[in-house]
């Protein structure tokens, strides 16, 4: 699929239908096979109120993930998604234990990158109304409607005021600030905002307008455009484009998180991770347990009676 939008952005955002259809979409990769099939199995015991989910794949790993297809699940290539110019290969300065993304118009690029670069480019791919992220190593616990996502034909923005004028938020301030650029915002205008959170919606029409808007800016592909500044964060340039370039229209505001999520430290005993369940809010319907901290996918599997 050829990566390119119609440049410009959208002057008037339509409201979403009475009953707008919402799709998953899952960045994942080969290590987080298993922590995608388990978030698979609990999506499909809890979460209704969404038509497909898209699981973003890189070429060598659509194999491996078709085994989770069903129905309404489906693996994307990324080659169906990213320009043909963004080459992979194993990289030698890793002693090939990594991988990178390389072409003449970006930064070497690494996977956490490019899975970013996935999740904007599926807007172009889908055809459903919403799109509702979700990393692979999220578990749902319990039931929930994507119809949270929308009210009165606006999407929910996740949005947590003024975070970023606090101390200890320097890369997510440079990313906030290469969002800007990107977009062509002022750079006076700093924004304190955090949109940074899993379990979150965009409007597609939305995503495809806002690439629209850096390809009139920059006059080159989108892709290009962010793989050369490198320190980017999708939710940062889609949160801007909302607040600052559209104004909020098509949107409302939500700082609650739906997902609870073990960001850093060790991996969990049994104990902590009864813990770290016992304290979700009231409305945080799912755990993401983050894949590098190690917690072992077999006892969380036990632990929420999946085994």
């Amino acid at each position: 699929m050829n990566s390119r939008f119609v440049p410009g952005a959208a002057t008037e955002v339509q409201r979403l239908p009475q009953a707008p259809t919402a799709a998953v979409v899952t960045a994942s990769y080969a290590p987080d096979f298993e922590r995608c099939r388990l978030l698979c199995e609990t999506m499909d015991r809890q979460l209704s109120g969404v038509a497909r989910h898209y699981i973003l794949v890189e070429h060598r790993d659509v194999a491996l993930f078709r085994q989770l297809e069903n129905a309404r699940r489906i693996v994307v290539d990324e080659r169906d998604l990213l320009p043909r110019w963004l080459h992979v290969l194993d990289d030698p300065l890793s002693l090939f234990r990594r991988r990178v993304w390389l072409s003449l118009k970006t930064q070497p690029l690494r996977g956490w990158h490019v899975q970013q670069l996935r999740r904007i480019a599926i807007a172009a791919h889908a055809a459903e109304d919403v799109l509702i992220f979700c990393d692979s190593d999220v578990a749902f616990l319990r039931p929930f409607d994507a119809s949270a996502f929308w009210r009165d034909g606006k999407v929910r923005l996740f949005r947590r005021d003024g975070v970023l004028a606090n101390d200890g938020h320097d890369e997510h301030r440079i990313w906030s600030r290469n969002a800007g650029a990107a977009l062509g915002i002022d750079a006076s205008k700093v924004s304190a905002q955090d949109y940074i959170s899993t379990l979150i919606a965009w409007r597609r029409e939305t995503v495809t307008a806002m690439c629209g808007r850096i390809e009139k800016l920059h006059g080159r592909d989108w892709v290009a455009v962010l793989g050369s500044a490198r320190r980017f964060s999708e939710c940062m340039i889609y949160g801007r484009y909302v607040d600052e370039v559209l104004e909020g229209a098509g949107h409302f505001h939500g700082s609650e998180e739906f997902c609870r999520v073990h960001w850093t430290g060790e991996a969990l005993s049994d104990d902590d991770f009864r813990r770290f369940v016992a304290g979700m809010a009231p409305e945080q319907v799912a755990i993401g347990m983050q894949s590098f901290i190690g917690t072992d996918i077999g006892r969380i599997r036990r632990l929420i009676d999946l085994d």
